[in-house]
């Protein structure tokens, strides 16, 4: 069991606590644990035209290169139909693990993503780049989604993440929940690996500040939910969008 794992629990609790809501759990780590659990890599098809980017993902399968069976179809819906996201997560040599990033670079179709393949006829690239150059609306499929974030790890890289994975969702136009619902903490700090889970047994403020992340995830949602929670730029319009 991952201390991950055991973070996301505690989160979990503390939501199923409150009893008015419902937890999905994407659990990535399966990636690693069963066979034949895959996410395929982005093919950068928005390099070309964004247009190209269908939302959701159409790359995969690819029968032709055996590659079938693709997570991501099932976890495009999940995101849809959450109204608040939480990511828990540590941090990998100063970096988000494989895992996870997987899944955050398949999500770019969910930033300006095509929602019409037939526009584009399928991948072809001189149709995108026209729509691209009459004025591609750069419709955010996931904006008005509250989130939190919690990154940690033992000895270094954990500020880093928690600002790479809100900054990220920001600039879908998801909403954070407020400031304890964005933290990065090390468990163990510098601890053998060994006594690690010792070390979050012993560290109750860790815990609670899971708790709290979760908490404020819960308030975030019931105030978007009732329409008291608007972002404060709702009704602008970027210049120059990417």
């Amino acid at each position: 069991m991952s201390k991950t794992y055991r973070l996301v629990t505690i989160a979990q609790e503390a939501i199923e606590k409150e009893g008015r809501f419902e937890t999905d759990i994407i659990d990535l780590s399966r990636l690693a644990s069963e066979y034949g659990r895959v996410i395929y890599p982005c093919k950068a098809c928005v390099s070309t035209a964004e247009p190209l980017c269908h939302w959701p993902c159409s790359c995969y399968p690819n029968h032709a290169l055996g590659q079938t069976g693709d997570w991501m179809n099932e976890l495009y819906p999940k995101w849809v139909a959450a109204h608040g996201i939480m990511i828990v997560t540590p941090v990998n040599w100063y970096q988000a693990p494989s895992s996870l990033k997987l899944m955050i670079d398949r999500l770019v179709c969910a930033d300006g993503g095509n929602p019409d393949p037939t526009s584009t006829s399928g991948k072809n690239a001189k149709k995108a780049k026209e729509l691209e150059l009459k004025g591609w609306p750069y419709p955010r499929h996931l904006a008005g989604r509250v989130f939190s974030v919690v990154a940690h790890g033992d000895a270094s890289g954990v500020e880093n993440l928690r600002r790479i994975l809100t900054d990220w969702l920001e600039d879908m136009g998801m909403i954070p929940a407020g400031h304890l619902s964005h933290i990065d903490r090390f468990i163990g700090y510098y601890e053998p690996y060994a006594t690690s889970h010792d070390d979050l047994d012993k560290d109750e403020d860790v815990q609670e500040d899971v708790r709290n992340a979760a908490r404020a995830l819960m308030q975030a949602v019931r105030q978007r939910r009732s329409g008291t929670l608007e972002p404060p730029d709702r009704d602008l319009k970027e210049p120059k969008p990417k």
